[in-house]
Protein backbone atom coordinates (compact mmCIF):
# COMPACT_ATOMS: atom_id res chain seq x y z
CA UNK A 1 0.00 0.00 0.00
CA UNK A 2 2.46 2.41 0.81
CA UNK A 3 5.04 1.48 -1.87
CA UNK A 4 1.29 2.35 -4.25
CA UNK A 5 1.39 5.53 -2.44
CA UNK A 6 5.41 6.47 -3.09
CA UNK A 7 4.51 5.31 -7.12
CA UNK A 8 1.84 8.32 -7.22
CA UNK A 9 4.05 10.72 -5.27
CA UNK A 10 6.98 10.23 -7.86
CA UNK A 11 4.46 10.41 -11.10
CA UNK A 12 3.41 13.77 -9.65
CA UNK A 13 7.10 14.89 -8.59
CA UNK A 14 8.11 13.57 -12.25
CA UNK A 15 5.07 15.87 -13.55
CA UNK A 16 6.21 18.96 -12.03
CA UNK A 17 9.72 18.93 -13.07
CA UNK A 18 8.41 18.73 -16.20
CA UNK A 19 5.96 21.53 -16.06
CA UNK A 20 9.11 23.56 -14.42
CA UNK A 21 11.21 22.74 -17.07
CA UNK A 22 9.04 23.74 -19.70
CA UNK A 23 8.32 26.81 -18.64
CA UNK A 24 12.04 27.69 -18.22
CA UNK A 25 12.21 26.70 -21.50
CA UNK A 26 9.99 29.54 -22.57
CA UNK A 27 11.14 32.09 -20.43
CA UNK A 28 14.87 30.87 -22.38
CA UNK A 29 12.95 31.53 -25.68
CA UNK A 30 11.21 34.77 -24.97
CA UNK A 31 14.38 36.25 -23.92
CA UNK A 32 16.28 35.11 -27.20
CA UNK A 33 13.85 35.99 -29.27
CA UNK A 34 12.68 39.84 -29.31
CA UNK A 35 9.64 40.83 -31.73
CA UNK A 36 11.45 44.07 -31.56
CA UNK A 37 13.97 42.70 -33.64
CA UNK A 38 12.02 42.21 -36.49
CA UNK A 39 12.43 44.24 -39.66
CA UNK A 40 9.28 46.61 -39.61
CA UNK A 41 8.09 44.92 -42.95
CA UNK A 42 8.14 41.55 -40.67
CA UNK A 43 6.72 42.90 -37.55
CA UNK A 44 4.05 43.83 -39.44
CA UNK A 45 3.23 40.96 -41.73
CA UNK A 46 2.95 39.11 -37.73
CA UNK A 47 1.10 41.88 -36.12
CA UNK A 48 -0.50 44.07 -38.30
CA UNK A 49 1.10 46.89 -36.26
CA UNK A 50 3.88 47.99 -36.41
CA UNK A 51 6.94 48.21 -33.86
CA UNK A 52 6.02 52.39 -33.04
CA UNK A 53 2.53 51.46 -32.79
CA UNK A 54 3.15 48.42 -30.35
CA UNK A 55 5.75 50.18 -28.37
CA UNK A 56 3.16 53.32 -27.98
CA UNK A 57 0.06 50.33 -26.94
CA UNK A 58 2.40 48.66 -24.52
CA UNK A 59 3.40 52.18 -22.00
CA UNK A 60 -0.36 52.98 -22.20
CA UNK A 61 -1.58 49.39 -20.67
CA UNK A 62 1.22 49.48 -18.66
CA UNK A 63 -0.60 50.65 -15.49
CA UNK A 64 -3.67 47.69 -16.15
CA UNK A 65 -1.08 44.79 -17.15
CA UNK A 66 1.78 45.11 -15.00
CA UNK A 67 2.16 42.00 -12.64
CA UNK A 68 2.73 41.79 -9.22
CA UNK A 69 5.27 38.85 -8.98
CA UNK A 70 8.45 39.17 -10.45
CA UNK A 71 8.13 36.16 -12.12
CA UNK A 72 5.05 37.55 -14.14
CA UNK A 73 4.69 37.83 -17.84
CA UNK A 74 5.88 41.52 -19.18
CA UNK A 75 3.52 43.92 -20.55
CA UNK A 76 5.59 43.50 -23.95
CA UNK A 77 4.19 39.64 -23.89
CA UNK A 78 0.94 40.12 -22.76
CA UNK A 79 0.27 42.68 -25.76
CA UNK A 80 1.85 41.03 -28.59
CA UNK A 81 0.30 37.80 -27.52
CA UNK A 82 -3.10 39.21 -27.49
CA UNK A 83 -2.28 41.35 -31.08
CA UNK A 84 -1.07 37.89 -32.52
CA UNK A 85 -4.39 36.30 -31.88
CA UNK A 86 -6.48 39.39 -33.04
CA UNK A 87 -4.13 39.35 -36.33
CA UNK A 88 -4.46 35.35 -36.79
CA UNK A 89 -7.58 34.00 -35.51
CA UNK A 90 -5.22 30.71 -34.31
CA UNK A 91 -6.15 28.58 -31.18
CA UNK A 92 -4.98 29.66 -28.08
CA UNK A 93 -2.07 26.91 -28.53
CA UNK A 94 -0.67 27.45 -31.67
CA UNK A 95 -0.47 31.02 -31.11
CA UNK A 96 1.49 30.24 -27.89
CA UNK A 97 3.81 28.38 -29.96
CA UNK A 98 5.12 30.76 -31.78
CA UNK A 99 9.12 31.08 -31.33
CA UNK A 100 8.43 34.83 -30.34
CA UNK A 101 5.98 34.40 -27.24
CA UNK A 102 6.40 30.42 -26.45
CA UNK A 103 3.53 30.58 -23.68
CA UNK A 104 1.22 27.74 -22.10
CA UNK A 105 -2.40 27.59 -23.87
CA UNK A 106 -3.61 28.89 -20.42
CA UNK A 107 -1.01 32.30 -20.05
CA UNK A 108 -2.37 33.02 -23.99
CA UNK A 109 -5.98 33.14 -22.71
CA UNK A 110 -5.36 35.38 -19.87
CA UNK A 111 -3.32 37.37 -22.27
CA UNK A 112 -5.90 37.51 -24.88
CA UNK A 113 -8.39 38.69 -21.58
CA UNK A 114 -6.54 40.99 -19.95
CA UNK A 115 -5.11 42.62 -22.78
CA UNK A 116 -8.81 43.23 -24.35
CA UNK A 117 -10.11 44.45 -21.66
CA UNK A 118 -7.65 46.80 -20.56
CA UNK A 119 -8.07 47.96 -24.65
CA UNK A 120 -11.78 48.24 -23.81
CA UNK A 121 -11.56 50.59 -20.38
CA UNK A 122 -8.31 52.56 -21.13
CA UNK A 123 -8.20 53.19 -24.93
CA UNK A 124 -12.09 52.74 -26.72
CA UNK A 125 -13.18 56.27 -25.61
CA UNK A 126 -10.10 58.04 -26.29
CA UNK A 127 -10.44 56.37 -30.35
CA UNK A 128 -13.57 55.80 -31.43
CA UNK A 129 -15.40 58.68 -31.05
CA UNK A 130 -18.80 59.84 -32.38
CA UNK A 131 -19.57 63.54 -33.60
CA UNK A 132 -20.88 64.79 -30.65
CA UNK A 133 -20.78 68.86 -30.79
CA UNK A 134 -21.92 71.21 -33.70
CA UNK A 135 -18.25 71.91 -34.74
CA UNK A 136 -17.22 68.18 -34.50
CA UNK A 137 -20.27 67.32 -36.88
CA UNK A 138 -19.49 70.12 -38.95
CA UNK A 139 -15.78 68.64 -39.61
CA UNK A 140 -17.44 65.14 -40.34
CA UNK A 141 -19.76 66.58 -42.91
CA UNK A 142 -17.03 68.33 -44.78
CA UNK A 143 -14.89 65.22 -45.05
CA UNK A 144 -17.80 63.86 -46.84
CA UNK A 145 -18.17 66.81 -49.54
CA UNK A 146 -14.53 66.40 -49.88
CA UNK A 147 -14.66 62.75 -49.89
CA UNK A 148 -13.98 60.87 -53.20
CA UNK A 149 -17.08 59.46 -53.36
CA UNK A 150 -19.05 62.72 -51.64
CA UNK A 151 -22.83 63.04 -50.65
CA UNK A 152 -23.12 66.72 -48.89
CA UNK A 153 -24.86 66.32 -45.73
CA UNK A 154 -23.89 63.28 -44.28
CA UNK A 155 -21.23 62.80 -41.08
CA UNK A 156 -21.28 59.03 -41.19
CA UNK A 157 -22.54 56.08 -43.07
CA UNK A 158 -24.02 53.07 -41.05
CA UNK A 159 -24.53 49.25 -40.94
CA UNK A 160 -24.61 46.05 -39.33
CA UNK A 161 -21.69 42.92 -39.84
CA UNK A 162 -21.97 39.43 -38.53
CA UNK A 163 -19.36 38.06 -36.67
CA UNK A 164 -19.13 34.16 -35.90
CA UNK A 165 -19.12 32.93 -32.78
CA UNK A 166 -19.45 29.39 -31.14
CA UNK A 167 -22.41 28.93 -29.90
CA UNK A 168 -23.40 30.20 -26.35
CA UNK A 169 -24.10 28.25 -23.30
CA UNK A 170 -27.32 30.58 -22.99
CA UNK A 171 -29.79 31.82 -25.37
CA UNK A 172 -28.44 30.00 -28.27
CA UNK A 173 -31.30 30.47 -30.92
CA UNK A 174 -30.83 34.42 -30.00
CA UNK A 175 -27.14 34.10 -31.58
CA UNK A 176 -28.22 32.22 -34.69
CA UNK A 177 -28.47 34.43 -37.43
CA UNK A 178 -30.66 34.95 -41.04
CA UNK A 179 -27.67 32.69 -42.71
CA UNK A 180 -27.64 29.83 -39.91
CA UNK A 181 -24.61 30.37 -37.71
CA UNK A 182 -23.84 31.66 -34.22
CA UNK A 183 -22.82 35.50 -34.71
CA UNK A 184 -23.09 38.84 -33.33
CA UNK A 185 -24.89 41.46 -35.21
CA UNK A 186 -22.76 44.32 -35.17
CA UNK A 187 -23.56 48.30 -35.99
CA UNK A 188 -20.94 50.67 -36.93
CA UNK A 189 -20.86 54.73 -37.85
CA UNK A 190 -17.36 55.69 -39.81
CA UNK A 191 -16.52 58.50 -41.91
CA UNK A 192 -15.07 58.55 -45.79
CA UNK A 193 -11.72 57.82 -44.22
CA UNK A 194 -12.72 54.43 -42.83
CA UNK A 195 -12.39 55.78 -39.42
CA UNK A 196 -14.55 53.88 -37.38
CA UNK A 197 -16.92 56.33 -35.00
CA UNK A 198 -19.32 54.37 -33.27
CA UNK A 199 -19.43 50.55 -32.62
CA UNK A 200 -21.16 48.68 -30.58
CA UNK A 201 -20.76 44.30 -30.13
CA UNK A 202 -23.80 43.41 -27.76
CA UNK A 203 -26.27 42.58 -30.05
CA UNK A 204 -27.21 39.03 -30.48
CA UNK A 205 -26.91 37.66 -34.52
CA UNK A 206 -31.11 37.27 -34.29
CA UNK A 207 -31.55 41.08 -33.79
CA UNK A 208 -32.16 42.98 -37.25
CA UNK A 209 -30.39 46.38 -38.41
CA UNK A 210 -34.10 48.39 -38.09
CA UNK A 211 -34.51 47.24 -34.60
CA UNK A 212 -30.36 47.87 -33.68
CA UNK A 213 -31.06 51.52 -34.98
CA UNK A 214 -34.21 51.93 -32.76
CA UNK A 215 -32.39 51.10 -29.33
CA UNK A 216 -29.26 52.99 -30.56
CA UNK A 217 -27.92 56.24 -28.42
CA UNK A 218 -26.77 57.62 -32.04
CA UNK A 219 -30.40 57.86 -32.98
CA UNK A 220 -31.42 59.62 -30.14
CA UNK A 221 -28.85 62.22 -30.59
CA UNK A 222 -29.53 62.52 -34.32
CA UNK A 223 -33.47 62.78 -33.43
CA UNK A 224 -32.44 65.45 -30.59
CA UNK A 225 -30.16 67.53 -33.00
CA UNK A 226 -32.72 67.27 -35.86
CA UNK A 227 -35.23 68.93 -33.11
CA UNK A 228 -33.13 71.73 -32.37
CA UNK A 229 -32.57 72.45 -36.56
CA UNK A 230 -29.66 70.70 -37.81
CA UNK A 231 -29.32 69.43 -41.13
CA UNK A 232 -27.03 66.39 -40.57
CA UNK A 233 -27.89 63.05 -41.71
CA UNK A 234 -26.25 59.51 -41.79
CA UNK A 235 -26.48 56.93 -45.27
CA UNK A 236 -27.74 53.59 -44.48
CA UNK A 237 -28.97 50.23 -46.91
CA UNK A 238 -32.36 49.05 -46.95
CA UNK A 239 -32.17 47.81 -43.84
CA UNK A 240 -32.70 51.16 -41.87
CA UNK A 241 -36.34 52.80 -42.04
CA UNK A 242 -36.26 56.19 -44.07
CA UNK A 243 -35.71 58.94 -41.10
CA UNK A 244 -34.99 62.63 -41.35
CA UNK A 245 -31.52 61.70 -40.01
CA UNK A 246 -31.07 58.43 -41.99
CA UNK A 247 -31.26 58.75 -45.71
CA UNK A 248 -32.17 55.64 -47.89
CA UNK A 249 -34.27 55.45 -50.35
CA UNK A 250 -35.69 51.93 -51.83
CA UNK A 251 -34.91 50.37 -55.36
CA UNK A 252 -36.18 53.21 -58.45
CA UNK A 253 -36.47 52.00 -62.03
CA UNK A 254 -33.37 52.45 -64.00
CA UNK A 255 -32.83 56.07 -65.78
CA UNK A 256 -34.92 57.95 -63.35
CA UNK A 257 -33.67 61.10 -61.58
CA UNK A 258 -34.30 58.66 -58.05
CA UNK A 259 -32.30 55.97 -59.43
CA UNK A 260 -29.58 58.18 -60.02
CA UNK A 261 -29.85 59.71 -56.33
CA UNK A 262 -29.73 56.01 -55.01
CA UNK A 263 -26.86 55.47 -57.27
CA UNK A 264 -24.69 58.95 -55.53
CA UNK A 265 -25.99 57.23 -52.07
CA UNK A 266 -24.75 53.84 -52.47
CA UNK A 267 -21.24 55.18 -53.68
CA UNK A 268 -20.75 57.24 -50.79
CA UNK A 269 -21.43 54.78 -47.74
CA UNK A 270 -19.38 52.09 -49.42
CA UNK A 271 -16.74 53.35 -47.10
CA UNK A 272 -18.96 51.58 -44.44
CA UNK A 273 -18.49 48.14 -46.73
CA UNK A 274 -15.08 48.79 -47.59
CA UNK A 275 -14.36 49.32 -43.44
CA UNK A 276 -15.76 45.98 -42.44
CA UNK A 277 -13.65 44.32 -45.46
CA UNK A 278 -10.55 46.12 -43.77
CA UNK A 279 -11.44 44.92 -40.25
CA UNK A 280 -11.77 41.70 -40.99
CA UNK A 281 -8.79 41.62 -43.59
CA UNK A 282 -6.77 42.75 -40.77
CA UNK A 283 -8.08 41.15 -37.72
CA UNK A 284 -8.85 37.85 -38.81
CA UNK A 285 -9.83 36.76 -35.30
CA UNK A 286 -13.26 38.15 -36.65
CA UNK A 287 -13.31 35.86 -40.04
CA UNK A 288 -16.46 33.95 -40.51
CA UNK A 289 -14.01 31.14 -41.01
CA UNK A 290 -11.88 31.75 -38.15
CA UNK A 291 -15.15 31.73 -35.13
CA UNK A 292 -14.89 33.53 -32.15
CA UNK A 293 -14.26 30.70 -29.18
CA UNK A 294 -15.60 32.71 -26.56
CA UNK A 295 -19.24 33.44 -24.41
CA UNK A 296 -20.54 36.82 -26.55
CA UNK A 297 -19.85 39.52 -24.04
CA UNK A 298 -16.37 38.65 -24.43
CA UNK A 299 -16.17 37.91 -27.64
CA UNK A 300 -17.78 41.80 -28.20
CA UNK A 301 -15.10 43.26 -26.27
CA UNK A 302 -12.27 41.66 -28.84
CA UNK A 303 -14.66 43.32 -31.82
CA UNK A 304 -14.22 46.47 -29.82
CA UNK A 305 -10.71 45.95 -29.04
CA UNK A 306 -10.05 45.73 -33.12
CA UNK A 307 -12.36 48.52 -34.05
CA UNK A 308 -9.69 50.58 -31.29
CA UNK A 309 -6.79 49.28 -33.31
CA UNK A 310 -8.12 49.91 -36.27
CA UNK A 311 -8.31 53.78 -35.62
CA UNK A 312 -4.66 53.74 -34.18
CA UNK A 313 -3.45 52.15 -37.28
CA UNK A 314 -4.80 54.94 -39.20
CA UNK A 315 -3.72 57.07 -37.12
CA UNK A 316 -0.31 56.08 -36.98
CA UNK A 317 -0.31 55.81 -40.89
CA UNK A 318 -1.40 51.94 -41.75
CA UNK A 319 -3.50 52.79 -43.90
CA UNK A 320 -6.26 50.02 -44.69
CA UNK A 321 -6.21 49.32 -48.57
CA UNK A 322 -8.43 51.69 -50.65
CA UNK A 323 -10.17 49.60 -53.12
CA UNK A 324 -10.96 51.38 -56.76
CA UNK A 325 -15.10 51.80 -57.29
CA UNK A 326 -15.46 52.23 -61.04
CA UNK A 327 -18.65 53.08 -60.60
CA UNK A 328 -17.81 55.97 -58.24
CA UNK A 329 -19.22 59.11 -58.54
CA UNK A 330 -16.46 62.57 -57.79
CA UNK A 331 -18.47 65.40 -59.07
CA UNK A 332 -18.65 68.93 -58.03
CA UNK A 333 -21.67 69.68 -55.62
CA UNK A 334 -23.31 72.96 -57.21
CA UNK A 335 -25.16 75.65 -55.52
CA UNK A 336 -28.64 74.45 -54.76
CA UNK A 337 -29.69 78.57 -54.07
CA UNK A 338 -32.37 79.45 -56.53
CA UNK A 339 -32.93 76.27 -58.65
CA UNK A 340 -36.17 75.35 -60.08
CA UNK A 341 -38.26 72.21 -58.35
CA UNK A 342 -38.92 71.28 -61.77
CA UNK A 343 -35.54 70.96 -63.21
CA UNK A 344 -34.92 67.56 -61.29
CA UNK A 345 -33.93 65.46 -64.83
CA UNK A 346 -31.26 68.06 -65.35
CA UNK A 347 -29.25 67.95 -62.01
CA UNK A 348 -26.36 65.83 -61.74
CA UNK A 349 -26.77 62.75 -59.10
CA UNK A 350 -25.25 64.88 -56.19
CA UNK A 351 -27.24 67.60 -56.83
CA UNK A 352 -30.10 65.79 -57.00
CA UNK A 353 -29.36 63.67 -53.65
CA UNK A 354 -29.23 67.22 -51.72
CA UNK A 355 -32.34 68.25 -53.34
CA UNK A 356 -34.22 65.12 -52.19
CA UNK A 357 -32.79 65.21 -49.03
CA UNK A 358 -34.19 68.81 -48.02
CA UNK A 359 -37.49 67.72 -49.80
CA UNK A 360 -37.58 64.62 -46.99
CA UNK A 361 -36.59 66.78 -44.08
CA UNK A 362 -39.40 69.32 -44.81
CA UNK A 363 -42.06 66.77 -45.96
Amino acid sequence: MAEGHLAIDVLNLDYRVMRLEQTLERKLMRREQDSFDLTNEEFIELYRINPQLAADLIDTLQPSLQRVRDSGLLVQTQVLTAVRFYATGYYQRPVGDQCDISLSQSSVSRCIRDVTNAINERLLKQWVQFPMTPEDRQRAASQFVTARQPFQGAIGAIDCTHVALFGPREHQVAYVNHHGYHSLNVPAICDPNLTTLNINARYPGARNDTYIWSTSSVRRIMEREYNRGERTFLIGDQGYPLEPCLTLLPNEREGTPRFNYNQSLCSARNCIERLFGALKSTWRCLSKHRVLQYEPEMAGKIVIACAVLHNMRIDFGLQPDMYEDPNEYVMNIPNMANMDDDDDNNLPPLALARRIQDRLIHA
